[in-house]
């Protein structure tokens, strides 16, 4: 590498939570490193909107796994702490159903084992056994998925994996096993629910997701001080105190490729900037087909893939306080199988949707003016397709999801909104580049979508990265964030 070479920056594009993790990582070992975000704000999915006081999370909505946001600060010798507060959250979730059914999810195990033993007595002892095997599965996958996340299948022939394979319970759907475990069918469909985290139905999805309930239920489900996005704001001071460079305002037309290699990125207006090394913090999909000159190909690879589902989404802030939620609540469908059925395989909206609510004012008072409440409401959706208008359908959907929450207890809400925004699937699309409006990325409705994604070092062209939810380990802050570690190592293992 000349002397001109050595001065040039890693450029990553896009400042989500997996670009603003490999910036922190790479900066903190020397790297001068460039940024470059097409919006106005850094933090990628998890964002936020701001209006009439009311501040509304529009991404992920609660912290699991503090230890990987704590270990990004530990990195450049900081401590989480000194710039975030996080409360845990207890209960972790209240769930409700169609006849009058509530179930209180809460990690004091004397009082959840109340909670069970309220819907089936039995389940008590198989909620001990589901929890022990859930934790067998993440010992076994924490270090050759989440701890060191791999580029290809040969990466993961290892006697560790070998020896671990029927551990992480690859060849069973979450259903099938769940239903192991569980005689109440409200216990099922609370645990079959933990598949969607990832966008995937737990009628398809491999049982190795069981490991998302373990994680919540003994490491905790949290939540950060004055919104979410505070980790956003949190991480981008920390890339700058580091020396990284973050440009926001600045959409990327295409990246440079000479002989084989990414060589920089040319931005929007034409201006060029020349780079070491290129990472890329977008949907790999939307990458080759819109950034990668010659990725056509590839990015027709990857839309073959079944996609995760996208989200019907209500931001409502409402001028009353509502007793009976807490800050995260689910209002469940009468046939969960029916519903993802319509969604997923009919590719049209669920008519007696799940509906969640997270009402982070309970929490967070100053979320909301006072005697107030801001409601973010998601609907798992089909991703964008010819069966469904949205421009067409969203006013009824929003209705048919307002009268539902009425019906099951949120009385007079449609009465008492004071702002409302409505997102479908196109606007998920539109503002994160996100095909189809996916909002997970790849589906995990099978057992080898693992090894299906784009790896983080880019095969067929040298210098070329990705990082985030597209890629390896998957989607989720605690898992990006890890991304944004691992591409590091790969870039910094080809740094000569």
């Amino acid at each position: 590498m000349n002397n001109g070479q050595k001065n040039l920056p890693i450029i990553i594009v896009g400042g989500g939570l997996g670009g603003l993790s490999a910036a922190i990582h790479l900066a903190a070992r020397g790297q001068r490193v460039l940024v470059v975000e097409k919006n106005e704000r850094v933090g990628g999915k998890l964002n936020l909107v701001e209006a009439g006081g009311f501040t509304f999370d529009t991404g992920p909505s609660l912290l699991t796994m503090p230890w990987v946001l704590r270990s990004v600060f530990a990195v450049a010798g900081r401590r989480m702490e000194d710039v975030l507060t996080i409360t845990q959250l207890e209960p972790i979730c209240r769930f409700r159903w169609p006849d009058g059914t509530q179930f209180d999810a809460c990690q004091n195990l004397p009082q959840l084992a109340e909670q069970i033993a309220r819907l089936e007595p039995a389940d008590v002892a198989g909620f001990l056994r589901f929890i022990a095997y859930a934790e067998r599965i993440y010992r076994a996958a924490e270090g050759p998925f989440l701890l060191r996340p791999f580029d290809g299948l040969r990466d993961l022939v290892t006697p560790e994996l070998v020896s671990g394979t029927l551990r992480i319970d690859p060849f069973r759907t979450v259903d099938q096993a769940v239903s192991g475990f569980f005689r109440s069918p409200y216990l099922r469909q609370v645990f079959d629910r933990y598949a969607t985290y990832n966008g995937s139905s737990p009628f398809c999805a491999p049982a190795t997701f069981n490991l998302i309930p373990y994680v919540e239920f003994v490491q905790g489900a949290w939540h950060v001080s004055g919104g979410m996005y505070q980790i956003a704001r949190a991480l981008a001071a920390l890339a700058r105190d580091l020396g990284a460079e973050i440009r926001t305002g600045a959409p990327v037309e295409r990246i440079d490729i000479h002989s084989g290699a990414a060589t920089g990125v040319v931005l929007a207006g034409g201006e060029r900037i020349a780079a070491t090394h290129v990472i890329v913090n977008a949907d790999p999909r939307y990458a080759y087909a819109n950034l990668v000159p010659g990725g056509e190909k590839m990015a027709a690879r990857l839309a073959r893939i079944e996609s995760s589902y996208s989200g019907f989404v209500l931001l409502l802030g409402v001028d009353r306080i509502y007793p009976e939620l807490l800050h995260h609540n689910i209002y469940f469908s009468s046939d969960y199988r029916a519903e993802f059925q319509a969604i997923v395989n009919v590719q049209v909206p669920a008519p007696d949707p799940t509906i969640y609510v997270c009402a982070a004012s309970v929490t967070d008072a100053h979320l909301a003016p006072p005697g107030h409440m801001n409601l973010f409401v998601l609907i798992n959706a089909p991703v964008l397709n010819a069966r469904v208008n949205w421009v067409r359908e969203a006013p009824g959907y929003r209705d048919l999801v307002m009268r539902k929450l009425e019906r099951m207890g949120l009385a007079d809400l449609s009465r008492h909104i004071v702002f409302e925004q409505i997102w479908t699937p196109a606007t998920i699309n539109q503002r994160y580049h996100a095909p189809g409006g996916a909002i997970y990325g790849l589906a995990s409705n099978n057992p080898w979508t693992a090894f299906l994604r784009p790896p983080l070092r880019a095969r067929e062209l040298r210098h070329l990265y990705f990082v985030g939810g597209g890629t390896h380990p998957g989607g989720g802050i605690p898992l990006v964030l890890l991304s944004g570690r691992a591409v590091a190592e790969r870039v910094l293992a080809d740094v000569p």
